[in-house]
């Protein structure tokens, strides 16, 4: 079987997707992400990738469903209480205690689904601060990329069973009554902001004093999640929280984040750096022969720039890509293009090193930051090793103007040095005991690096399953729903047929005439008890029986022609007395009626009879009643 990251049509499918979308799912995880795509395809009964593709083609409102299929919005009020609680009391009260009384206070909810988490920390942040000043002070943006969740998110209206989580003193405080349904607080409501966001294209909100995104990457691959976090790490204030779900642990990304509160899954913010606020300082003269003479110099350094033998560019205050020499485009596969362009967007931020934290530092710090054999892995699986400098562009009255970043190819120095060390050790071999030692030292040294990669690889593995194993757990909650759904539809139009059923047994058992409805291929479909008192047979015993088959007192053969013209439609009604023999073996004239069935989709007769004597004896009888009662 052909794995996700192998499958073609399934990669396919996810560039259509993002072509004609634009939405990238390639950062997901592709177990879950197929696995949620499969169960949207069998809804269609459709098998393949392919057959997919081709009807999301014809078919544009599709993308909605599958939308709605991959991105799982499971979330309720006060998820994990004690996560919450630990949050309303020692968190939140330090976070407001750090700021000045006017100061506003920033939360961001990535992730928001309905709205559930938003409103949940509108609830807390009212219960500490006040309904007043929560109104002046805080602002929760709350986003997803699921425009239909979003919708509902900002009506702010919930069902009883959406709300149980909140605890009665709150839900009376908090909320209104409008119907069955539960209205959050129009006052409040108007503090949360919700718009659509996409974690990995969209800039993440900065300036946060907390971040609350639970259970939300969890879904994605490491390297999705590492970018993921690093924007979070940029969005967040020097002294800010990160609130993440259950499933998420942050391991892998300890140079980011440090846990304040590990099992409730609370991190605060590692290395605290702010370089906003720089200014850009630009030169001109009015002089023309010193411009022209300006000019000439700057065309001289621009190319003298470009030409250098070392990789360079220069990045200014604001964070844009202002130059890059032609070693550097050569290198990193830069364009004139990428200039003026943010340099966060760039690969060259992040890879083959994180520069963006670097450059930080070397504008705190006010000095270069110098990296050594900086390992950068090529396409065609060699290995590059490159000496990075950045180095902060101060003016004369001690402003930023921006920072210069070189990269100097050491990998020839580097090869050396490693086939230096291989001579050695052939030199080394010659004496038996040196080289027993180094052996053994080695064997250890390998030993230990990989038990050490086995505990990570391991950590790694379990981690993975925890999220996968959550991922799973949300889908079946939310499967659960819909079951729950579907199962009281079937509950009520079951008791909408009873119901009828007992109509039409009390009608049939009202009626003083016998009646029997038979198919359309004379089978007996219905015999009342008339029918049973006349005749003698029990309905249990001629269910499912031919009529011409039954042994009474009636000669049915003298009815398959009358019967046949009804069944075709050639005849609505006919009607006959014949000679017949009652259960007590009494000669009696039977009355019959045959009708077609007529309103239903099946096809069939219904057969009158009555005893005439029987029945004029009871018109007599009513009609001396009648009389009596005049009289």
């Amino acid at each position: 079987m052909t794995s996700p990251e192998k499958d073609p049509e399934f990669e396919n499918l996810l560039v259509y997707l993002r072509q004609s979308r634009g939405f990238d799912f390639t950062g997901y995880k592709r177990s879950t992400l197929m696995r949620r795509v499969c169960k949207r395809m069998q809804s269609l009964s459709i098998e393949s990738f392919g057959d997919y593709l081709d009807y999301l083609e014809v078919d544009p409102e599709e993308f909605n469903y599958l939308f709605n299929t991959i991105l799982i919005n499971v979330t309720a009020f006060f998820r994990d209480s004690s996560a919450w609680e630990y949050l309303a009391e020692q968190v939140l009260p330090n976070l407001i205690k750090n700021k000045k009384s006017s100061d506003q206070i920033r939360i961001w909810s990535a992730g928001c689904a309905s709205g559930e988490e938003a409103y949940t920390l509108a609830i807390l942040m009212a219960e500490i601060l006040g309904a007043e000043e929560f109104r002046q002070r805080v602002k929760i943006y709350a986003t997803d990329v699921d425009e239909e969740a979003l919708n509902q998110a900002r009506l702010a209206v919930y069902s009883a069973k959406q709300i149980q989580t909140v605890p009665d003193e709150l839900r009376q405080k908090y909320f209104e009554i409008a119907g069955n349904r539960y209205v959050f607080r129009q006052d409040l409501r108007r503090s949360v902001i919700f718009g659509r966001h996409d974690l990995l294209q969209d800039a993440p909100i900065s300036r946060l004093d907390l971040l609350v995104s639970r259970n939300a990457i969890m879904y994605f691959n490491s390297e999705t999640q590492a970018r993921i976090l690093s924007r979070f790490h940029f969005a967040l204030n020097d002294v800010g929280y990160l609130f993440l779900g259950k499933a998420e642990m942050l391991l892998m990304h300890s140079s980011l984040f440090t846990p304040l509160d590990l099992k409730n899954r609370i991190f605060t913010k590692i290395s605290p750096i702010n370089t906003r606020n720089r200014l850009l300082v630009m030169a001109n003269s009015t002089d023309d022969e010193s411009s022209s003479r300006l000019s000439r110099n700057l065309r001289l350094r621009d190319m003298g720039f470009d030409t250098a033998p070392i990789a360079q560019v220069v990045i200014d205050n604001n964070g844009t890509l202002v130059l890059v020499n032609e070693q550097a485009r050569n290198l990193f596969a830069l364009s004139p293009r990428d200039l003026a362009r943010p340099f966060q967007d760039l690969e060259l931020s992040y890879r083959p090193v994180e520069l963006r934290s670097l450059i930080e530092q070397a504008y705190s710090e006010r000095r270069p930051i110098t990296l050594t054999n900086v390992e950068r892995y090529l396409s065609n699986r060699e290995t590059q090793y490159l000496d990075v400098r950045i180095t902060p562009l101060q003016d004369t009255d001690t402003s930023f103007l921006g920072v210069s970043i070189a990269f100097h190819d050491v990998t020839r120095y580097i090869q050396l040095q490693e086939a230096l060390q291989r001579s050695r050790q052939e030199l080394e071999t010659t004496n038996e005991e040196l080289q027993s030692t180094n052996e053994e030292l080695e064997t250890t040294n390998e030993e230990l690096q990989s038990t050490n990669e086995e505990l990570e690889t391991t950590n790694e593995e379990l981690q993975s399953t925890n999220e996968e194993l959550e991922t799973m757990n949300e889908e079946l909650q939310s499967t659960n729903e819909e079951l729950q759904t579907i199962n009281s539809e079937l509950s009520d139009r079951t008791t909408e047929l009873n119901r009828t059923n007992i109509f039409l047994i009390s009608i049939l058992k009202s009626l003083q005439t016998g009646i029997v409805v038979i198919d359309s291929s004379f089978n007996v479909s219905i015999w009342n008890y008339m029918v049973e008192d006349l005749w003698g047979l029990r309905t249990d015993e001629v269910l499912g029986k031919s009529i011409f088959s039954l042994d009474i007192g009636l000669p049915v053969e003298q009815l398959r022609s009358a019967i046949r013209d009804s069944l075709s439609g050639k005849r609505q009604f006919q009607e006959m007395i014949l000679d017949a023999t009652n259960r007590r073996g009494r000669q009696i004239k039977c009355y019959l009626a045959i009708t077609p069935l007529l309103g239903i989709e099946m096809q069939g007769a219904v057969l009158m009879m009555a005893d005439v004597e029987s029945v004029s004896s009871m018109i007599s009888t009513q009609g001396m009643e009648e009389r009596r009662q005049e009289e």
